[in-house]
């Protein structure tokens, strides 16, 4: 799985139509998550770090929710924009998660060992728990 990382507002214009997870790692103004939005219609969740998201206005929140998109909260450790534009999530991670869950782990439970495990930020994981629901 690929969690594309956005650095700056002028990267939103040349995202790929398909995106469906995204990384902001800058503020985002409104205009920012409406132009987001627009350019990437199959987005499922979009990924602030903790401090932006604090910063993140009401209205852009709303906004997310009203086009069904996911706002996590996290960040991408360890990650080099220079070398590749995509995050990857290892297939082993979400192996690993599913082998939690048919073991009977709660999914707090579940996000907590993933996360210490991997760096993912717990809301992450949790995303993808439910997904793979």
């Amino acid at each position: 799985m690929k969690l594309r990382v956005v650095s700056s507002k002028k990267e939103i214009d040349g995202l790929n139509r398909n995106e469906q997870l995204i990384h902001l790692a800058f503020r985002a103004a409104n205009t920012d998550i409406f132009k987001l939005l627009q350019n990437c219609p199959r987005i499922r969740a979009v990924q602030v770090p903790s401090s932006y998201r604090k910063t993140l206005s009401r209205a852009s929140e709303m906004f997310l929710v009203m086009q069904g998109v996911e706002l996590i909260e996290g960040d991408v450790w360890g990650h080099r924009k220079d070398i590749d534009e995509y995050y990857c999530i290892d297939e082993m991670v979400l192996e690993r998660i599913d082998a939690l869950q048919s073991s009977g782990e709660n999914a707090n439970d579940i996000a907590r060992t993933i996360s210490r495990d991997t760096k993912l930020s717990p809301a992450l994981v949790k995303y993808l728990i439910k997904q793979r629901s």
